[in-house]
Parts: structure tokens; C-alpha cells; sequence
């Protein structure tokens, strides 16, 4: 897909030069020379070459705050993806954060290298090789593996999931043979690695016989529902998120939980708030744990900042300012506990917040329900 045809699919000949998008974006307030509405001007005015050779087209955090805004409805993270693909052909890539640790992972799995799960998976609960709901794990056991210096317990996220839903009579499938679901690659321009990926897992999540698969993952939850479908048509099975589940648990009495939690806030990422509109399962679970204790830092839902980096690809010294700048947010609402939904987002704010002195616990809202139920 070439720039003009990008920008067709993604309503940016619709632009109104507002500057909406820039005031809207993180990184343009840290790194002045980034501008979302300066990008759409290059696109519109035929300077393609100079737009998929900028260093910038890698420093977007697709966080769709400036979607969120547009009186146009303009697409600008779509845009962007949709020029990396074409950026990656030219031979223009993004910093990869950790060495490109992450993408080598993924790329092994093309090949069929996966890391065992039911192993661990066995460990938390009873699990099965067939049955109506699979859990799709995605990358946990990786970051379990390559960010215990920063003390995050990927891998205790996804046990607790199987023990909650065992809790509710319910056995999923765990495979080995899932692998990454692709979102990274995808928004790293790398679409030919995504599809590899995704059949893949489309095969394996078929052949167990699954009616539904739950996601923790925000990312790979918004890949599946929209990427997915949009590459594969229709995926033959309900997706669904697994805070959702929880919320039907409640209703059904399946499960509930002490009150005693707090004071607590709560961070919305990107792909689960904005881009998937998953905002209200997260706040009745932690309604439920901390009653008035939880409060909303000023930027929530819709308006909320994204953790400062995506598809572990240029994580600057930018980044680092919005992830304190958003620590420093949660500890102004008397917060004693900042509660995410999304491991990138506890790996990143843990990150940044060893680099300083703070009262404020970072914590992954399934442990806390974990923790809480009775």
C-alpha cells in the first residue's frame, strides 16, 4: 500500500490542519520536533520520501489520542502503521529497545521455537488440550524471563488466570504451540512476520475445538479483534477479554471478593481503553476491591497518557518523561498503590519509577483480584 492509498483508507485527505492531533500527543510535548499534523502535511503534499526515511515515523506511541480527538476521525495510528510497512521496505528501521531481544524472540517462533506453558500452567490449576475456552497466554513467560531485574511477576498474571477461572468451573485450553500474537511485529511495519504469527495461532486455537479464547493481554486482545479479522475475515470463535469474563463471574455468583483494598488508582492502556473501549470492567473490579479508596488520577479513560513507549521500539529519554510525569500523576491522588492492566505498562513505569524515589507500589490488577478473592 503506497502513501496515498494509506491515506485513503484512513480518511487523512480529511484533515483540517487543526493541530488537534499535536496538542493531543504525548511525545510532541516532549520531543518538539515530533508533530503528528506536520506528518499528514508531508503525506498530502507529495514528500513521501521525506516522510518513510524520518527517524519520527518510529517515536509515534500509536496511542490514538489524537484519533480519540480528530473532528476529521482521521486514523493517525493506522496511518502510521500503514506507512512503517512501507518505511521497512526502503530499509528504514525503528531503535529496537533491549538489544531487538524481543523481535528475535518473535521471529524464532516462525520457526516453530516456543516456550513450554503447560508446565507452569499445570503448576496453577487444571488445564486441557481441547475444550470450549482457551486461554490465549501470549508473551508472559518471555517477560517473566527478561525483566526479573525489575522485580515484575509476569508469569504469577497468567497462573492467577487459570486459578480464577478453574475457580469458576471453568478449564482452558493452554498450548504450547501458541506463539506471540504479532502485535509488535505488525506495528513495526514487520506485516509478513504478523501473518506467519497469526495463521499459526489460528490453526492451533481451531484444532483445540474453542467456542471462546480469553485475553489478559490488551494488545493481544486489540490484535485479535481487529487485525485479525481484518487479515483472516472471520475468526470462527468469540474474543473476549478476560476482565469482561470476570464482570459475567460476578453477575453469576461464581466468584466475589473481600473489600479492604486502597487507597489505589488505576492506569488505562492504550490498546485495552482507548482502542479496544474496555473501561468499565477494570473500574468495577477495583470498585469492588477498594470501594471509595480507588480514585482517578486527572487523565483517565478516553484522556488517559499512554506508558511512554510501544512495540519496544525507540524508548528515549522522551519516554522516560512521560512515564514520570504519569507516576507523578498517580502519587498527586494520595495514592499509595498505581494499579495497571497491561504487563508492557508495569514493566515500563517500573522501569522508571526504580530511577526514583517514590511512595507509590505498582501492581497488576488480575494479582490484586487474585489476592482479594474470597
Amino acid at each position: 500500500m503506497n502513501i496515498e492509498d494509506a491515506a485513503q483508507a484512513t480518511q487523512t485527505y480529511y484533515c483540517l490542519d487543526c493541530g488537534v492531533c499535536t496538542g493531543s500527543c504525548p511525545v510532541s510535548r516532549v520531543l518538539p520536533s515530533f508533530s503528528p499534523r506536520i506528518m499528514v502535511e508531508k503525506a498530502l503534499l507529495g514528500l513521501g520520501d521525506e516522510l518513510l526515511k524520518d527517524r519520527d515515523l518510529w517515536s509515534c506511541l500509536t496511542c490514538s489520542r489524537c484519533f480519540e480527538r480528530c473532528p476529521s476521525s482521521i486514523d493517525f495510528p493506522e496511518f502510521m502503521r500503514l506507512l512503517r510497512e512501507e518505511a521497512i521496505k526502503l530499509g528504514t528501521q525503528p531503535a529496537y529497545s533491549h538489544h531487538g531481544m524481543l523481535q528475535t524472540i518473535m521471529e524464532l517462533q516462525t520457526q516453530g521455537i516456543n516456550q513450554r506453558k503447560t508446565d507452569w500452567a499445570r503448576e496453577a490449576g487444571k488445564v486441557a488440550e481441547k475444550g470450549d475456552t482457551f486461554f490465549f497466554v501470549g508473551c508472559m513467560p518471555y517477560f517473566q524471563v527478561i525483566f526479573r531485574y525489575l522485580g515484575v511477576d509476569s508469569l504469577s498474571v497468567s497462573q492467577n488466570i487459570i486459578k480464577i477461572l478453574n475457580g469458576a468451573g471453568i478449564e482452558p485450553v493452554v498450548s504450547d504451540d501458541e506463539h506471540c500474537c504479532g502485535h509488535d511485529m505488525l506495528w513495526n511495519g514487520q506485516v509478513e512476520t504478523f501473518e506467519k504469527l497469526a495463521s499459526h495461532n489460528l490453526e492451533v486455537i481451531r484444532a483445540s475445538g474453542a467456542k471462546r479464547v480469553v485475553f489478559n493481554c490488551p494488545e493481544g486482545f486489540y490484535t485479535f479483534k481487529r487485525h485479525y479479522t481484518e487479515h483472516f475475515g472471520d475468526l470462527g470463535f468469540e474474543i473476549i477479554h478476560f476482565y469482561d469474563l470476570v464482570a459475567q463471574m460476578f453477575e453469576e455468583g461464581s466468584i466475589s471478593v473481600e473489600n479492604g483494598v486502597g487507597p489505589i488508582t488505576y492506569h488505562d492502556p492504550c490498546r485495552l481503553g482507548r482502542m479496544a473501549k474496555v473501561y468499565d470492567g477494570p473500574r468495577d473490579i477495583l470498585t469492588r476491591l477498594a470501594g471509595d479508596n480507588f480514585v482517578e488520577m486527572e487523565r483517565n479513560r478516553e484522556n488517559a497518557v499512554c506508558c511512554g513507549t510501544s512495540g519496544w521500539a525507540n524508548c528515549s529519554t522522551g519516554s522516560k518523561q512521560i512515564q514520570v510525569e504519569r507516576l507523578k500523576e498517580a502519587q498527586a491522588t494520595g495514592a499509595k498503590t498505581l494499579v495497571t492492566a497491561c504487563q508492557k505498562c508495569q514493566i515500563h513505569l517500573t522501569c522508571a519509577l526504580s530511577n526514583f524515589e517514590m511512595d507509590l507500589e505498582l501492581k497488576d490488577l488480575t494479582s490484586l483480584l487474585a489476592e482479594a478473592i474470597t
